[in-house]
């Protein structure tokens, strides 16, 4: 119910859609026999937000049968939900993502909840793994955590299910590989699409089950006839994060349609670079290239650098079927052993694709810099380019350490005003702390022969300096443009949670480093003086996936509040629109705004679809770690009865977790497999032997043996070398 106090809080303020949802849901469920327009729930509510906002929520309200829809657009609580407006007086309605756990029970994280929603498993009814649902709440006092019930699921995030066909008299079931991920999934005669009993398929959900009838229906869209573990596994994981293998055949007659053909008009409404050096620099294994750098030095001494990124809005119109594809989509997800595009190939590895020797539409940020390396001037717009050169990370490298080679010269003085920017960066507050990252050597049949944590060298930096770059001019732009601000997709990320960051700081103190962590400033100070402590002793290496985690997630939102970490008042992603929807977004509100004309699309639908885009970016990251995950196993499975040095990365009651440094492959050593009894401090950053009292420490290396490699569930199992 809209009580009181809640629409005291809301005086003036301009409620978030699914806050506004939750409040006007409960405004008609009080008052069931009213009707109410948009200006009325305004004043009720005692909101500021526009009329057009709110008539399109009351519209989604109906569509879901929450109310009923009167002439001139009128609005009242559905009769047929009658019992729900009686209990609606003592529960709260929420919408969130489901974050379902291994005993069948979920959260449901709604956003600016302070708590996330309980959800004992006989609530959960058939919600799956990061399903957007609504949740219904008992009123509560606010010292209470909440627990609610599941009562419609408005978003599936599963799609298709990956398992063995097994065929019966009247239908069949896919028995899914990941039981505990995937549903079974039920099939008609007519929708086999000639597979056979025991044939490894896709299904494709085309039915949930709904009340009593809990079974789910679908239809084969894939036969894997000859598919090895590895690509079942790869697969399995893309599909388990709600992914797509394949683009729908509509989208990809759509996308073969498209020409690439350079026109007259094309080229009088670009600014030509093609005579200007232009190069790529990517990883060795990159089929796509997304950004490109121009260098060219003025008569007067000025040196100017264009970050060249591809025109995919040239090719991708609004509102089509392919468009619409890469918005649900919203990201390529790169696994080990491929990358599964946001776009399909001919877009993402041809038209779009800067590959050497072509002529290629590009949207470009063009840096001038005076001789002392201090940024003059700068422009934006529309452009065409021919790369000269195609490096990958290593042949930029060589160059730079060199000095010889084609365009080393100039990669030389890049690379000196991207150390201006980076030093400028850290200068202003930035964090310099980055997770590593595993690189994998695969051989023919994709499987792996070494793995090793990757090397950052000026290469790659030198791309990510001039990157960044772009991407804060764009963000500084659109925001100091007009007032007020234009809508626009920021690239946010909030301060360090206090609590988590307090806790860190004891342990890290207990390690021996000590965090100043009274101001914004110190503790960025503090974080880069541990990264350079990391980089002198490999002890303290334990530390940093932790300072990691105590950061708040980057996120894309509407609601510019700085980037943290980077230290930038205004940010954005601009120069990956191949592989981000987020870019896409970027340059179309940018295009628009180039002119002195100002052009705002709705604030809220913005908002609305930068939350789906960090949604698909945070299962793209876990599928990416799952991948990560299997192939290091996969690859310790040949190394059974080894034994390693390792560093003690966690203790839970069960064991301790060691994490070997070259690979950063982690596994459980079961206290029952040590040579002598310990137990854990109630810290969990020790555990103590009850014979010897001899203490093992977040951090320490030991000596241990591998004694099991499981590629179903991902997981290795250590034993302690006694010294």
């Amino acid at each position: 119910m809209a009580d009181n106090d809640s629409i005291r809080n809301n005086k003036g303020r301009k409620l978030t859609t699914g806050h506004l949802s939750n409040q006007a849901l409960n405004l008609f469920a009080a008052h069931p026999h009213k009707k109410y327009n948009a200006k009325q729930v305004i004043e009720k509510l005692k909101i500021s937000n526009s009329k057009d906002s709110v008539l399109h929520v009351l519209k989604a309200l109906g569509r879901k049968s929450f109310l009923v829809a009167h002439k001139e657009d009128f609005f009242q609580w559905n009769k047929e939900n009658i019992s729900l407006a009686t209990k609606s007086k003592s529960y709260d309605y929420y919408t969130g993502r489901v974050d379902l756990t291994r005993t069948g029970a979920a959260y449901v994280i709604v956003d600016n909840l302070e708590h996330d929603i309980y959800v004992p498993e006989r609530n959960t009814g058939n919600a799956m793994h990061r399903d957007i649902v609504k949740v219904e709440v008992p009123k509560r006092s606010s010292r209470q955590k909440p627990e609610g019930k599941i009562i419609e699921v408005i978003t599936r995030s599963l799609s298709h299910v990956l398992g063995t066909l097994r065929v019966f008299h009247h239908y069949s079931i896919v028995f899914p590989d990941a039981a505990t991920r995937f549903p079974e999934v039920l099939i008609k005669e007519d929708d086999l699409m000639g597979a056979q009993d025991g044939d490894k398929v896709v299904a494709k959900i085309t039915s949930w089950g709904q009340g009593q009838n809990k079974a789910i229906w679908g239809h084969v869209t894939t036969v894997l006839k000859e598919a090895d573990e590895n690509e079942l596994a790869m697969q399995a994981i893309l599909l388990s994060a709600g992914f797509n293998l394949e683009f729908p055949t509509h989208v990809m007659e759509e996308a073969e349609a498209i020409s690439g053909k350079i026109t007259k008009k094309d080229l009088q409404e670009r600014r030509d670079f093609r005579k200007i050096l232009t190069f790529t620099i990517d990883p060795e294994s990159a089929r796509d290239f997304d950004d490109a750098i121009s260098y060219q030095e003025h008569e007067s001494g000025n040196v100017e650098i264009g970050v060249h990124i591809a025109d995919v809005t040239h090719f991708l119109k609004e509102n089509s079927a392919l468009d619409k594809e890469a918005f649900d989509r919203s990201t390529s997800v790169y696994l080990v052993d491929r990358v599964l595009p946001m776009l399909p190939e001919k877009l993402s590895n041809d038209l779009c694709s800067l590959n050497p020797n072509e002529d290629k539409f590009t949207f470009s940020a063009v840096f001038e810099f005076s001789d002392k390396g201090r940024l003059v001037n700068e422009w934006f717009g529309k452009t065409i380019i021919h790369s000269d050169r195609r490096f990958s990370y290593e042949e930029a490298q060589m160059r730079l350490e060199s000095g010889k080679g084609d365009f080393a010269a100039e990669l030389q003085k890049v690379n000196v005003i991207a150390h201006k920017l980076r030093k400028e960066k850290y200068r202003h507050g930035a964090i310099n702390f980055e997770s590593e990252e595993v690189r994998f050597v695969l051989d023919e049949n994709k499987k792996p022969v070494s793995m090793m944590v990757k090397e950052r060298k000026d290469a790659h930096m030198l791309i990510e300096d001039f990157m960044l770059l772009a991407n804060r001019s764009v963000a500084r732009f659109i925001a100091k443009k007009t007032s007020p601000e234009i809508p626009f997709v920021y690239r946010v990320h909030d301060m360090p949670d206090p609590a988590k960051l307090t806790d860190f700081a004891l342990f890290a103190k207990e390690m021996g480093y000590s965090m100043k962590i009274d101001t914004p400033k110190h503790i960025a100070e503090s974080f880069n003086g541990l990264a350079q402590k990391i980089a002198e002793d490999a002890t303290f290496k334990i530390l940093s996936p932790l300072a990691i985690r105590t950061m708040a997630k980057a996120e894309y939102s509407t609601k510019n509040i700085g980037h943290y970490g980077l230290a930038f008042e205004y940010y954005t992603h601009f120069t990956s629109p191949i592989r981000r929807y987020s870019d896409v977004l970027s340059h179309r509100i940018l295009y628009q705004n180039l002119s002195d004309t100002i052009y705002r699309v709705d604030l809220e639908s913005l908002e609305q679809k930068c939350k789906h885009i960090s949604r698909q970016e945070i299962k793209a990251s876990e599928a990416e770690r799952e991948s990560v995950k299997y192939k290091q196993v996969e690859y310790m499975l040949n190394h059974i009865g080894e034994e390693f040095d390792a560093q003690i990365s966690g203790m839970i009651e069960k064991g301790i977790f060691v994490e070997l440094p070259s690979s950063k492959a982690e596994g459980l050593i079961p206290f029952a497999n040590f040579p002598d009894q310990y137990k854990m401090g109630t810290s969990r950053h020790k555990a103590q032997s009850k014979r010897t009292g001899h203490e093992l420490k977040m951090g320490d290396i030991v000596r241990v043996k591998l004694v099991d490699a499981d590629l179903a569930s991902r997981k290795l199992e250590f034993e302690m070398i006694e010294k």
